[in-house]
């Protein structure tokens, strides 16, 4: 099973890579992070390095794959088309993603990349909240 796992550093995504981790751990597999930014900063660097220390504690075996793809347009919907080309253009089979809660007006006027990764049925989806 080839694992697609896009993190940004919250408290959600920090749980479906854990998940993710478990998962490749239990089933087999191969396992890639991707971070979607607009802007590379140090944020992006602590975002990486906590990704790699939870990669190194989960004792996946074999390499996992950490990356980073920059989004020029920054929209919920935008980021959401971005991981469907990346798991069209590596094969992925699932993806993991966290998915934290917004109100109405936040969902309306920005979205959801987890919605429209979900609703493109591309492959199996996991939400993690």
């Amino acid at each position: 099973m080839d694992v697609l796992i896009p993190i940004d550093g919250t408290d959600a995504s920090k749980r479906a890579l854990d998940f993710a981790i478990e998962m490749v751990v239990g089933m087999g597999g191969r396992l890639h992070v991707v971070h979607y930014t607009n802007n590379q900063t140090d944020a992006t660097a602590a975002i990486l390095d906590d990704a790699r220390g939870r990669l190194e504690a989960g004792n996946i075996s074999g390499e996992p794959e950490l990356s980073t793809i920059t989004v020029d347009v920054w929209t919920a919907d935008r980021v959401g088309e971005e991981i469907l080309d990346t798991v069209e253009r590596g094969g992925f089979d699932h993806v993991v993603m966290g998915h934290h809660e917004d109100g109405i007006v936040e969902r309306t006027v920005f979205g959801s990349a987890a919605e429209t990764v979900l609703r493109a049925e591309a492959v199996p989806v996991t939400i993690v909240p």
